[in-house]
Formats: C-alpha cells, structure tokens, sequence
C-alpha cells in the first residue's frame, strides 16, 4: 500500500498494531526455541533413540512448511486478521498439548500444528504491517518482526533456564506434579493467550478490504491511521492496484519461452536453504545438548542459551542499523565468510577436546571458554548478516511478474532444509561427533559465500520495478 504521508497519523496508532501483528513472530521464535532446554528430557521421557529424537524437535517445521506455503492463499481468501487469529488458537492448543503428551507420536502432531501457526505468522505478520504502515516508517516498522523473533527466542531460552534452575533440571518434577519440561511449553500460554485477546481488537487489513469491495469500512480504518482526505486517497490508490494485480501463480517462475525456471529464482533458492545448511538452528533448537555433549552440566548449558539469546538480540539491533547503510551483499559476504570460521573453530576444538572414559567429551577452564566465545560470535555474525538480510533480498530479488510464486519456493526450500538440518544432527552427533558435523556447516558457509560472489546483486535504495527490469 502506498501510503501519503501528509496529514496527522495517528502513530501512536500505527505502531501500536504493528506490536500486535509482530506478537506473532514473539511466537514464531518463542515456539522454536523453546524445545531447546526439553530436548534430553523429551528423549527420556518418550524412550527415544537419536533418529526419534530428531524426529520429535524438527517435526514443527514440517508444519511451518506448510503453514508458510498457503498462509498467503487464506490470507487472501479469509482476511488476515482472521488467520492471525486462527494462528494464535494454534498456538495456544499447541503449547498446551505439547505439554501433556504421553508419547512421541501425541507430541509430533502438536508440535506440526505450531509450526502451522509459525508458518503462517512467519508471512502474513509483516505483510499486515507493511499493509498498515506509513512508507516513511514502514521498513522499521516491518523490522519488528525479526526482532520480536529474536527476542522470543531469547525469552523462551531465559524461561526454560529459570524453571530448570527452581526445578532442578528439565525431568524433575516441579508444579502440580508435573515435569519441568512440560512446563516448558506451558509458558508459552500466555504470550499465545496475549495474542490471542489483542488481536480481536485490532482491525482487518485495509487492502484485504477494498479487495473483497468493502471500499467504505477500509476507508474508516485508514482515517483512523491518517485523515479523512488522505484515506479517500489511499482506497482509490489500493483499488487501482488490486484491479491491476492478478494472484500469483506457481508457474510464473518459468520462462514463457524456454519452459526453465527463471536463473533468479535457483538463485534465491540457494540463499534460502545456505541460511540453514550452514547450521544456526542446531544452536537454537539444540543448544543445551550441544552443549552437554561439549561436557557443560545442564544448568550450565541453559544459562548458555540465554547467553546467546542475548547476542542474537543485540546483533539483530545492528543489522537493522546496517542494512540500508552497507548494503545487502556485502553483509552477506562478511556473515559467509565469518560464519565459516567461527564453525572452523568451533569444529577444531570440539574435535581436539578431551575426553571421559566414558566416551564423552570434558570440556573445561581455556577450552570451554573459548568454544562458548566463538559459538556467540558466530550466532553474532549470523543475527548481523544472513538471519535478517536473507529475507531482505528475498522480497526484493525477484521481479513483480512472478515474485509471490518465487518466494513460495524459496520458503518452502528454507523450511525444508531447516528439517534437514535439525532431523539429522542427533544422529551426526551419535555417528560423527560434534568436530565432524560443525566442519560440514562451515563447509557450507564458504559455499555460501562464492554462490553470493558470484550470483548475487545488490538491491540497495533500488526501487522494486528497477530490479525487476533487470529480470526481464
């Protein structure tokens, strides 16, 4: 939407309904972190083996897949306020059951309906936003999300440590009697209840209105967020647009022609599924086994976790500041090449550390030191460069003519190597141990970096149309 910015908006307004749509990705982030501190309690208490494991923690992005996938279809059909409340009951049933299931395969489902509900938020909280938003504030705005993403993860990392702390650890009984762990994912209730309760307040999309030919009740919102004059203005504007605009096919990323996918589109592709192939989300859904499994206690590997929480904030913060002013390219470069280093490191000292009788490794004093060091520079590099900036290129690489079908795939591919990623660890940590599986993540990080090189152009202070004439 192409808003004026003349008259008297009403920000207080605006940026009150942009926190509320941006609670979703609070979700997004709460719901993916949180099964980080129940990983070995999860296992002990469905009796799991390494590949069930893997299983029961990535079986939410199976449903964040699809969730992504048709979000923008029922979106479109239904409304988005109306999905985004259908995304916060999902939550809600989701944290509640996860909780009390007694089995691998009760747990599973619940945790597929969450990553339905993070799918969908994942792509229609911004897309409200920047349909609510002044364009003057609108990129800031749209940048809640990636820190409201953030910053539940690190809320989730600094609840799972505090009730483990009082507990005692993630399989102690705590309240009610019932397991730590359990309550693990009952916290998240009451951010998902939040949600839930503002978002009857807040008011429907004003171009999903004028799309449906509800041109009167979107004009009332929009004076709300401006000016009578002004908002007469926008719904004609809008109008104009949604007339002009057809839906977004799938087959729009094929060339007319030639019959092969656009080389932007495979492009894309690679930067989607790099951003997880070189390993971030074994440190937020894994992180208290890794760091177990580095010869951390437990309480110690939690309080780790919320260390990084914190610098995925912070860097998060800078990236905001930096994107606009260093461009995009570039700070993918540098988070390739700093990425594959810091997993270097990392894949040296967890190769090299010593080891128990048992088998397992003992890290401690100047090497356990050094491995939490370069484990948060590298989360530090992620959150400053390919976390945020990825997403950034993806919504302005592609041209008009077929950039809903593009990022499709892309968010498909994104999603779908995440569960590679995270359905494969426990089982490279049992076969191959920590040293191997961080060498192969910054095998791709330098990957990484030559495809961006080489493939890669900057799309810094281009307009949408400029680029897109570039494809043509």
């Amino acid at each position: 939407m192409n808003t004026n910015d003349k008259g008297d908006n009403n920000m207080g307004r605006v940026v009150f309904l942009s926190v509320v749509a941006a609670l979703g990705g609070f979700l997004f982030g709460f719901d993916s972190g949180v099964i980080n501190g129940a990983v070995e309690a999860l296992q002990r208490a469905f009796d799991s083996d390494a590949v069930g494991t893997g299983f029961n923690v990535a079986s939410m992005l199976l449903g964040c897949a699809a969730g992504a996938f048709f979000a923008g279809n029922l979106a479109d059909k239904y409304g988005r306020k109306k999905v985004l409340i259908l995304a916060a009951l999902a939550f809600m049933i989701s944290a509640y059951g996860s909780g009390a299931s007694g089995s691998s395969g009760e747990f599973v489902f619940f945790r597929i309906l969450g990553g339905l509900a993070v799918g969908a938020a994942s792509i229609i909280s911004p897309a409200y936003i920047g349909e609510i938003a002044p364009p003057r504030i609108r990129g800031r705005l749209i940048s809640l999300q990636q820190l409201a993403i953030v910053l539940g993860l690190f809320f989730a990392f600094f609840s799972n440590y505090s009730l483990a702390s009082v507990a005692g650890g993630a399989s102690e009984v705590i309240w009610g009697g019932y397991q730590t762990w359990q309550w693990m994912f009952w916290v998240e209730l009451i951010p998902a209840s939040l949600f839930f309760i503002l978002l009857l307040f807040i008011p429907e999309s004003p171009r999903y209105l004028v799309a449906a030919g509800k041109e009167e009740k979107a004009g009332r919102i929009l004076a709300r967020l401006t000016n009578w004059e002004i908002a007469k203005e926008q719904v004609a504007e809008i109008k104009t647009t949604v007339i002009r605009e057809r839906k977004p096919r799938m087959k729009d990323i094929l060339h007319k022609v030639t019959g092969k996918v656009y080389p932007i589109v495979w492009i894309g592709v690679a930067i989607a599924g790099l951003q997880q192939l070189t390993g971030i989300n074994v440190v937020f859904y894994y992180g208290s086994v890794l760091w177990q499994a580095a010869g951390f206690t437990e309480a110690d590997a939690l309080l780790t976790n919320v260390i990084s929480g914190s610098v995925n904030v912070a860097f998060t913060l800078l990236a905001i500041y930096l994107v606009d002013r260093v461009g995009r390219k570039p700070l993918l470069l540098v988070g390739a090449l700093g990425q594959a280093l810091m997993l270097g490191v990392l894949a040296i000292i967890f190769a090299t550390g010593a080891r128990e009788a048992s088998g397992g490794m003992q890290m401690g004093g100047a090497s356990g030191i050094m491995a939490l060091v370069v484990a948060n520079l590298y989360i530090a590099f992620f959150a400053t460069t390919w976390g945020p900036v990825m997403w950034v290129m993806l919504g302005e690489m592609f041209p008009n003519k077929f950039r809903g079908g593009a990022l499709a795939l892309a968010g498909l591919v994104q999603w779908g190597a995440n569960f590679l990623v995270t359905i494969t660890f426990p089982v490279l940590l049992t076969y191959i141990g920590l040293g191997v599986s961080y060498g192969i993540y910054a095998a791709f990080g330098i990957v990484a970096f030559f495809i961006v090189r080489k493939f890669v152009k900057e799309t810094k202070w281009r307009t949408l149309e400029d680029i897109s004439r570039d494809q043509e």
